[in-house]
């Protein structure tokens, strides 16, 4: 019985998975794409803060500080485009005491490196004159950093891969895979096993990317980086929120601080937190109100008891251990591994969503 044969599988419908294959059906080519689930983007794409990022954190000449900044002027673009809801509001990253003030110019150079044109530091008069609710001692405005209905934009993306011809097939896990002829044979589980064999392979598996790839035959062990779950919780505001802009404190190791956004509907969520969990769950816990509030207060101190509501929480996909400041996102190719027709994407987490197109050109051009 003959093996059938589809020129390229991309592993996980998220919104890296279904930007690759857009972008992969674009260029002409065969697309399948293979989803664990029983719908598009039902992992940490679903579960993210819908910001799109202006690129002012990531280390310079890093992938995530490259990819975000050309990923964002690609995605505003696109969502101009195709209709898609999104609000270029800005962000205030502001300091509560002396020592984050001092922060702030490293924060701004490094922003700047990353080709962030736009950032500006601000005072504390000016940074409450545009938004009175806030207290602060200095700030940081980034007005190219905006909000995206991340629903409608996967939505999107997977409209415009079917229309060139890719498949979506969900309840289709792949179990496995290996080498064959210059290309990937995938075994894929669910109601109606099956293998495929393809030409090209992309895991975009997101949390299971790393499990994925060690299940690929072939695949040097070492290449493959452990996973680390750091879970961050989010709750949300109950009434109005009084600020337009997003608001993020100076950053804390492992994350950018328990920062206040806002989605297409005004309404405001404070997250996340982190916390490094063993295995998947999504329980956000009450109990950490107390910490939501202490934290949100430092610049909105007007916050009320009982204003706080357990909202949701994202799981990011880390390949570093906690004590590891910082990550960078891991595109690799037959260049890495030496097997030819498979691409890993590994440590894709935030800013993945603003990054999806250019990473995806990046994927396609591989």
């Amino acid at each position: 019985m003959s093996l059938e044969q589809v020129e390229c599988i991309v592993a996980g419908a998220g919104v890296i998975g279904l930007a690759v294959a857009r972008a992969l059906a674009l260029a002409g080519r065969e697309v399948i794409i293979l989803e664990a689930a029983d719908r598009i983007g039902s992992g940490t794409s679903s579960r993210s803060s819908e910001v799109i990022h202006a690129g002012i954190y990531y280390p310079p000449d890093s992938l995530m500080a490259r990819l975000c900044v050309e990923g964002k002027g690609l995605l505003y673009a696109y969502c101009q485009e195709r209709g898609i809801p999104h609000r270029r509001c800005g962000k205030l990253i502001v300091a509560t005491s002396g020592p984050e003030l001092e922060q702030l110019p490293a924060i701004a150079a490094k922003a700047a490196r990353n080709g962030v044109a736009d950032l500006t530091q601000i005072s504390a008069a000016e940074a409450c004159s545009l938004e009175p609710a806030l207290v602060a001692t200095g700030a940081l405005l980034s007005p190219s950093t905006g909000i995206v209905d991340s629903h409608a934009y996967m939505l999107s993306l997977l409209g415009d891969a079917e229309n060139a011809g890719a498949v979506l097939v969900c309840n289709s896990p792949v179990e496995r895979g290996r080498a064959n002829r210059g290309g990937i044979v995938v075994d894929v589980g669910g109601t109606e096993p099956t293998s495929l064999g393809c030409r090209l392979f992309v895991n975009a598996a997101g949390l299971a990317a790393p499990r994925l790839a060690r299940r690929i035959d072939g695949m040097p062990p070492a290449l493959v980086p452990k996973e680390y779950f750091a879970k961050g919780d989010y709750f949300s505001l109950a009434g109005r929120a009084p600020f337009s802009r997003l608001i993020y404190p100076v950053p804390v190791k492992g994350g950018l601080g328990i920062h206040l956004t806002l989605d297409m509907a005004g309404q405001a969520r404070f997250g996340p937190d982190i916390e490094w969990v063993d295995k998947l769950h999504y329980e956000v816990e009450p109990a950490k109100a107390p910490l939501f509030y202490a934290g949100v207060r430092r610049y909105f101190p007007d916050l009320k008891d009982g204003a706080l509501l357990p909202a949701y929480s994202g799981i990011r996909p880390k390949i570093v251990p906690p004590e590891v400041a910082s990550q960078d996102f891991v595109v690799q190719g037959p260049a890495a591994h030496g097997m030819p027709g498979l691409i890993n994407l590994f440590g894709i987490e935030s800013p993945g969503l603003t990054s999806s197109l250019a990473l995806a050109k990046l994927v396609a051009e591989s």
